[in-house]
Formats: structure tokens, C-alpha cells, sequence
């Protein structure tokens, strides 16, 4: 498609001279370009499809930058990107160096709050809302959220807020009846029955206009109308005025997300009200491409495909064979809980990211999606423990940040047996430093009573798995994205609390935990090479906490140089609870620790950010001869 319009379109500026029948065009030109450029550079395509037309409204009708666009999750912002002067830049998206995956006021100044993680959006605009005032800025701050988005706690404390304090914030509720999976619970309900009241809000919206034409409504007379008109509905629908009533936030809706039209005409005339306000808007997730449309899920961030035909271009890899590791935890989760009807799971809108979608099409009775709702998940998981469950919940590590204080209060606190299966542990790859599994080690390491570990194949975490069911407590797994290893089937069986010499040696003692492990033989086959007369003995730690400590005196007695490596940040993690051990001990030890340094670690591939950080085997490699040549050289 020859773009006549986006190629022409640096700013808001450049759309707002184009007549609004013309911005159709814009939603079809900027479709198309979105569709070809994710499907040779994958991203998050059916969220950004069903935002279009919203997206080119917003910028039509508010005055961006100086007024504010907070967007909650970055999945429906490629239109906004586009629009604000990153199209040539587009096809760096996600990668090392280019465009970042979500908004964040670090790339431009169009991008007003980071939005990597669901149900903050509402929050971050009222604080933005609220500083405009108290600085006397007159600007309009508008917060996007999504239907999946409100099922967060934080949405909610949001709203709340939003209702007490004086404030004109403008949130727009995206409805698609989708997250990643589609959506369950309470609120999807809600929303569907709000969308059933059409005609009465048609009757308000044409009676708030006539009052207006006619100069019978003032700022004094708004009040006593809209509860009137509250009770009104409630007398012709036989339902409550909404939430939204309820907290005295006027609503407006619902309406066609796609009609830019109505959607100008609407936004133009609400924008200036006082008080906040909700629109309420109807979207397709996938809208404008029929294999998005059809299968949402998929296709929510769907790899490589062929835009004309929507076939996906899946990658050829052992991973056929050898299995992802979330699948490995989905398939031994459904074989334990065939055995023990006690094991439930628990996911917060992860169902077949984490795989937990293998159980809950085998036992739906015993499988909660409880929707973008990561402290929840675990103090219901505690709940569940409490009266004598086992539940196995499963968070992405960048999510579990979330429920830390339920980890604490909720299930360690009562020594409650639940098991945390942290999924997407470590470095991820292009979602960036939103989505890195860092700091799960460290953030979980001094809770008391808590058991962490970490396994280095498949066959380690299916062990593990089992480890955890006859364990007691609060107990923790964490494993990688992707594909798992190929098995050795030299390797020991797993024992609580027991490490693993992998290989003996006399000159460093290399402690690993977790998949960094399989590097980490890679590197000493190449760092050995490189140099015959050095041998190194590496551990494959395991545990965490309890950690080894029989394995820690045998590498005090036996070593000066101690090395240790891990996929998280490593303040708080093995390498420092090695060198705690150590002092106590009153081993006066070289300990040279490989992981994330004191930084939030930007996009790029695994392979590239592994290698930037000297956390694959050939930077694991140079570490060990530089500590070796050092060490020589004292």
C-alpha cells in the first residue's frame, strides 16, 4: 500500500490539518503499516489493531504534548508511536538500540508514564491531573485503560482516589472483553450489562444536550440532574446507577471505538466538562485483520507471519523436541494434580502463557484465572492453603514484584504451604526492563520461612515440582522464558536443599543457579581450552535458600577464588549469599560475582543482552581466565 497519508504525518499537527472524513484513511494506512511491519519484526499486533481509531481521535482532538495521553499497558500504543514522530524508527521496535516496547517519557515527550505493566494508568493520570493544578497548568490529562486492565487492585484504588479528590481526569475504558486470554469474572459481566443500557444513555446524552442548547444547565444543576437521571435508570432498567455513578464519576457510553467520527464528536464535547468523567468505549481486539480477529489470543503478539495470508512463520528449533519450560510445568502440573486432588492452580490472566491452560482444560473445576490481579492471586492462593489446598500459583517474575506484600503477609507470615511457580525468570529479551525477571531472588531471599530454588533442565524442574508438593511453607521455583536444554542424563536427582557438583577442578570453584548453569559449562569447556593449565569445578547450586551449606565449606576449604552466576540482578541474590556465608564464616575468599549489575536492563534479544551483560558462555568464559590471570598473577 502507497501510504499517502502516515508518510506525511511527523505530529498531531500534521492529522489536525486533514479534514476528520479523511482520518478513516489514516486508520486503514497506519493498519496496514502496523500489520507489515510486526509481521517480519514481532510485537504486540491485535491490541495496537483495535486502538487505532481511539488513538487517532485522541490526537485530533487534545492538544499532545502539552496535554497528557496516559496509556495503561503499551500492547494498544503503536498507532500513538507512529503518530508522534517514531514512524521511521518503527522497524527498530523491541530490538537492541531502537524503540523501546512500551511508552515511557525516556524516548519521547509524547509518552507521558511508563506502561509496561497493567492497571496504572488511572493512577499516574490523577497524580499528573492533580500536579497540573496545583502548578496552574490548564491542560487535559486523559488515562486509556483497558477492560483487562480494571480487573487490577490498583485500578480501583485509582478510581476511588479519583472520586474524592477535585480533579477533571478523563478516563477512557477500551472494552474488548479480552486481556491476553479472554476475560472472566465479575467485572466482564459488569461491563456487558453496562452495554445493554444503550438506549437509555442515548436518552441521557440527547436530554444533556437539549438542557444545554437551551441554557437550562449549569455547573450548580449538573448534580441534581445526573442524580436524577441515576434514578431515572433505575426505575426504567430495574439496575443500580454503575460503579462509576456510584462514586459520583459521570459516564458517558458505551459508543463505537471505531467510529472516528463519533468518537471526535464526542471527546470534543465532554473534554471540557468539569469533574472526572469515564467513556466508556466498545473495541474489537485484532480489529481490521481477520486472523486477529478470529483467534485474538494467538495473535496477541504472534511472532513472524505472512501479512497477506496470516500464516505464521514458526521457527524451526530443538524445541520441538526438547519443550519450552513453561510447557514442561504445564504438563507436570496437570500429572500431580491428577494424583493428588488437592493441587489447585492459580494464574492472574496467564492461563496459556504459563501453560496452566494444559490443567484447566482437564480439570476447569480446579484451574482460577483471576484476571491482572497479581496480589490477589497469592492471597488467595494463601486462603486456598489455609484450609488444607495445595495450590501451585504462577506469576512472570516482573509481575510477582506486584504481590510482594501478600508473599509477606498473606502466605509466609502463617507458613502457609503455597507454591510460587515464577515463570519468565531472568533476562526475557525485547519487552525490556518492564518485563525482566530480576529481582525475584533477591526480593524473595530474606523473607523468613520462604524455600527457593531453581532448576537447570527439565527433568530439575519436574523434580522440583514434586519437591515443592511434599514440601511445607512457602516454596519458590523459578525458571526461564523459552526453550529448556537438552537433558543430561548424567545429572543427579534433585534433593532438597542439595547442590550438584557438575565437574570437579583445582583452581576456581564456579557456582551457578538455574539455567545460567548450561552457559556456565559451556564457558569452562572454553576457558579451559584457551588455557590447559587452569581447571575449574563448577556447582550447580540449585537452591537458593536453604542453601548448601556442606557444598559452601567444601568450596571454603578447597578454593581462594570463588566465582557465582545468575539470571537476576545480583545485590541480594546467590553470589551475595555466598559471600554472607563466607563472612560469617570467617573465610577470607576472592568472590567474583557474574549477573545484573545495580541497573534496569533495556530490549534487545536474549543472545544480545546476554552478551552485553558477560552473561553468556563466552563472557562467562573471559571472566573465569581474567580471574584466573589475576589470581596467577597476585
Amino acid at each position: 500500500m502507497e501510504y499517502r497519508y502516515i508518510n506525511n504525518i511527523n505530529s498531531p499537527d500534521d492529522l489536525k490539518l486533514l479534514p476528520v472524513d479523511e482520518l478513516p484513511k489514516v486508520a486503514e494506512e497506519l493498519r496496514d503499516f502496523i500489520i507489515n511491519e510486526l509481521s517480519h519484526n514481532p510485537g504486540h499486533l491485535a491490541s495496537s489493531l483495535g486502538t487505532i481509531e481511539l488513538t487517532i481521535a485522541l490526537h485530533y482532538v487534545f492538544d499532545t504534548p502539552h496535554d497528557k495521553l496516559v496509556w495503561d499497558v503499551g500492547h494498544q500504543a503503536y498507532a500513538h508511536k507512529i503518530l508522534t514522530g517514531r514512524r521511521d524508527r518503527f522497524h527498530t521496535n523491541r530490538q537492541k538500540g531502537g524503540l523501546a516496547p512500551f511508552p515511557t517519557p525516556d524516548e519521547s515527550e509524547y509518552d507521558s508514564f511508563v506502561s509496561g505493566h497493567a492497571s496504572n494508568s488511572i493512577s499516574a493520570a490523577l497524580g499528573i491531573e492533580v500536579a497540573s493544578q496545583l502548578q496552574h497548568k490548564k491542560r487535559h490529562v486523559v488515562a486509556i485503560i483497558g477492560d483487562g486492565s480494571m480487573t487490577g487492585g490498583l485500578a480501583f484504588e485509582g478510581l476511588n482516589n479519583t472520586s474524592m479528590d477535585k480533579n477533571d481526569l478523563l478516563i477512557i475504558l477500551n472494552d474488548n472483553n479480552m486481556a491476553i486470554d479472554p476475560l472472566k469474572g465479575g467485572f466482564t459481566q459488569y461491563l456487558v450489562d453496562l452495554t445493554t443500557t444503550t438506549h437509555y444513555n442515548r436518552w441521557r446524552w440527547r436530554t444533556y444536550q437539549w438542557l444545554k442548547r437551551h441554557r437550562l444547565l449549569n455547573e450548580e444543576k449538573k448534580g441534581a440532574i445526573r442524580g436524577f437521571g441515576n434514578s431515572l435508570k433505575a426505575l426504567l432498567t430495574n439496575q443500580p446507577s454503575n460503579i462509576f455513578q456510584g462514586l459520583d464519576i459521570r459516564y458517558f457510553g458505551p459508543t463505537d471505538g471505531h467510529n472516528i467520527a463519533e468518537l471526535i464528536r464526542i471527546l470534543t464535547e465532554i473534554k471540557n466538562h468539569k469533574g472526572p468523567k469515564v467513556l466508556h468505549i466498545l473495541t474489537k481486539k485484532g480489529k481490521g485483520y481477520k486472523p486477529a480477529e478470529k483467534d485474538q489470543t494467538t495473535w496477541h503478539a504472534p511472532g513472524q507471519f505472512n501479512p497477506q495470508n496470516g500464516e505464521r512463520l514458526l521457527p524451526c528449533s530443538p524445541a520441538d523436541k526438547q519443550g519450552l519450560w513453561q510447557e514442561v510445568f504445564g504438563e507436570e502440573l496437570l500429572r500431580m494434580a491428577q494424583e493428588n486432588e488437592k493441587i489447585v492452580g492459580i494464574t492472574p490472566a496467564m492461563p496459556t502463557g504459563c501453560s496452566m491452560n494444559i490443567m484447566q482444560k482437564a480439570l476447569p473445576d480446579r484451574v482460577f484465572d483471576v484476571g491482572i490481579a497479581e496480589g490477589h492471586a497469592v492471597t488467595f492462593a494463601g486462603g486456598l492453603a489455609k484450609e488444607g489446598m495445595l495450590p501451585f500459583c504462577n506469576e512472570y517474575s516482573s509481575f510477582l514484584q506486584r504481590a510482594y506484600d501478600n508473599i509477606v503477609h498473606d502466605v509466609s507470615l502463617l507458613r502457609l504451604h503455597v507454591v510460587l511457580c515464577i515463570d519468565r525468570a531472568g533476562i526475557v529479551g525485547n519487552d525490556g526492563a518492564t518485563h525482566h525477571g530480576l529481582l525475584d531472588m533477591a526480593m524473595l531471599r530474606p523473607i523468613p520461612g520462604m524455600q527457593i530454588c531453581a532448576p537447570r533442565t527439565a527433568e530439575d524442574l519436574r523434580q522440583m515440582m514434586r519437591l515443592a508438593a511434599s514440601a511445607d511453607g512457602p516454596f519458590a521455583i523459578r525458571y526461564p522464558r523459552g526453550m529448556t536444554p537438552e537433558e543430561d542424563s548424567t545429572q543427579a536427582k534433585v534433593e532438597y536443599g542439595k547442590a550438584y557438583k557438575i565437574k570437579d577442578g583445582k583452581d576456581i570453584a564456579l557456582l551457578t543457579i538455574g539455567a545460567i548453569g548450561n552457559a556456565a559449562t559451556e564457558a569452562i569447556r572454553i576457558a579451559e581450552a584457551e588455557n590447559p593449565q587452569m581447571t575449574v569445578a563448577h556447582y550447580d547450586m540449585r537452591w537458593l535458600k536453604p542453601i548448601d551449606t556442606a557444598v559452601l565449606d567444601e568450596v571454603a576449604e578447597r578454593f581462594d577464588t570463588i566465582i557465582t552466576a545468575e539470571d537476576g540482578i545480583i545485590n541480594g541474590g546467590l553470589g551475595s549469599a555466598v559471600a554472607e556465608y563466607m563472612t560469617e564464616k570467617g573465610a577470607n575468599k576472592r568472590i567474583v560475582r557474574i549477573g545484573v549489575k545495580d541497573t534496569f536492563v533495556e530490549h534487545g534479544s536474549p543472545s544480545e543482552l546476554y552478551a552485553m551483560l558477560g552473561m553468556d558462555a563466552k563472557g562467562i568464559a573471559q571472566t573465569i581466565l581474567k580471574t584466573y590471570s589475576e589470581k596467577d598473577n597476585k
